[in-house]
């Protein structure tokens, strides 16, 4: 990566990094009290994990990026499952309601031709009752069909979020290899000497010698 790619990079998502500030100035003022009180407390007592496989950034945020697309799909797979019964069931009931008109056709004949026959116009009466009963389940399928639709219409958001990470990965990775470019060296670090742990001039109070780093080593990685 050239100098002018990177300096392009690091452009655009300062631009998307202002916005974002821009937008959430108003909620962080609301917590600045709170946040400087937790963070003079987390310098005193907080240091960095040891840069083990389940600590390091990157890998952290790609295994979010990763999670999240598989149960992401999961979940739409559950919603079009349930669109495509809901589909199935407005068909049924269609038939069903096809076939209730025509017994009410016939039953509407044999009561004109048979007034006195009290048993049609009771058949007459749970007709109109069914229909109802069919209308009603037929609304409710159809919300339940544009509830499932909506809910995948939401579910976009996720895509965005990985989009948004996978950005700053790429802003990270960019300034690890920065970072790594402008304090590379000539020679390899195994042909260089040793560094002195006292040189003339320095208080011997203040040499660390060989058990203080390791002490203060196994302290950090605590």
């Amino acid at each position: 990566m050239t100098q002018e790619e990177l300096d392009a990079l690091l452009n655009e998502n300062v631009l998307d990094a202002t916005e974002d500030e821009a937008s959430s100035n108003e909620e962080k003022g609301s917590q600045k009290m709170e946040t400087e009180d937790f963070h003079i407390d987390s310098e005193e007592n907080w240091s960095p994990p040891p840069p083990t496989k389940e600590h390091k950034v990157v890998h952290q945020l790609d295994d979010v990026t990763k999670d999240s697309e598989v149960k992401a799909t999961e979940t739409f797979d559950k919603l079009e499952l349930i669109n495509n019964a809901g589909m199935d069931i407005e068909d049924g009931l269609a038939k069903i309601d096809k076939f209730v008109k025509s017994q009410e056709s016939m039953l509407q004949k044999l009561h004109e031709k048979f007034p006195d026959f009290h048993t049609f116009s009771q058949k007459l009466e749970e007709v109109e009752e069914i229909k109802d009963v069919i209308k009603t389940l037929s609304n409710a399928i159809q919300d339940v069909s544009n509830a499932s639709l909506e809910a995948m219409d939401i579910m976009q958001y996720q895509d965005i979020h990985r989009q948004k990470i996978e950005r700053v990965i790429n802003v990270m990775r960019a300034l690890s290899r920065y970072m790594s470019l402008l304090f590379e060296g000539r020679l390899d670090d195994t042909k260089r000497v040793s560094s002195a742990t006292h040189i003339q001039g320095d208080s011997t109070e203040n040499v660390v010698n060989e058990e203080d780093i390791e002490a203060l080593i196994a302290n950090f990685g605590k």
